[in-house]
């Protein structure tokens, strides 16, 4: 009876050594694609050499180790690292409440360039799975949220090649810049004018212009600014 009962204490301890092993190992070795949640994700911060780094973007994990020089301590992106930050990649916001997966506010352009890193990390790292939280649910099915990403993001690369198309119609300036000299547009044919982009109203929610070459009747077009010191049939401006 005492070896039978030596026997179980020594299965037993082996059992408890083994389940201790198999818990160290799920920690520092990730198996594969599979569900996170926001605190196992944190262990992977590249400041544990012994351990794999992972970033999430929306949503989506992915094992970026050999990038180390880049997420590791002292890399410029190491603020990335063991958390999903996906909003700091259009904002550049590495501080407090800027290191967030929330998109609230951005436009659809800004959505579509976060969607476009996505893509990126696809392409260039391991996909190690999925962040339990605002895009994935304890299932891993997508949630409404990042449905309605995906929406806004399609929609910002619609209005972006769509801008594209109709600026494609007149020619863009020609420019130079030099911190002896400044900045310079000048037209090959036609001449320089400030012209609104009426397409970043929907994808940034601000009016931006850019100098386009127009031929001599249409500069009375509304909507045209000319250089301010610039001669009226002027081929090139300086620009501040």
């Amino acid at each position: 009876m005492a070896r039978v009962a030596r026997l179980l204490l020594v299965i037993a301890l082996l059992a408890a050594l083994l389940a201790v092993v198999l818990q160290l190992y799920r920690v520092r070795k990730p198996s594969g694609q599979r569900l996170w949640t926001v605190e196992e994700l944190s262990v992977y911060n590249g400041t544990d050499e012994g351990l794999p780094i992972l970033l999430g973007i929306l949503g989506s994990v992915f094992d970026v180790t050999n990038g180390r020089s880049h997420y590791g301590p002292g890399g410029g992106y190491h603020h990335f690292a063991g958390r999903d930050a996906s909003r700091t990649f259009v904002s550049g916001n590495f501080t407090g409440d800027g290191l967030t997966d929330s998109l609230q506010g951005l436009s659809s352009s800004e959505v579509n360039s976060i969607v476009d890193w996505r893509k990126f990390y696809f392409e260039r790292y391991i996909f190690a799975g999925k962040l339990i939280g605002r895009y994935y649910d304890s299932q891993g099915n997508p949630t409404k949220y990042l449905k309605g990403v995906e929406v806004k993001a399609k929609r910002g690369a619609q209005l972006l090649e769509k801008q594209k198309s109709e600026e494609a119609k007149i020619p863009s300036c020609n420019s130079k810049w030099s911190q002896q000299e400044g900045g310079e547009v000048w037209c090959d044919t036609g001449y320089p004018r400030l012209v609104r982009r009426p397409g970043d109203i929907a994808l940034t929610g601000q009016v931006s212009q850019r100098c386009a070459c127009f031929r001599e009747d249409e500069l009375n077009k509304p909507g045209l600014v000319a250089y301010e010191g610039c001669d009226h049939l002027s081929k090139s401006c300086k620009v501040n």
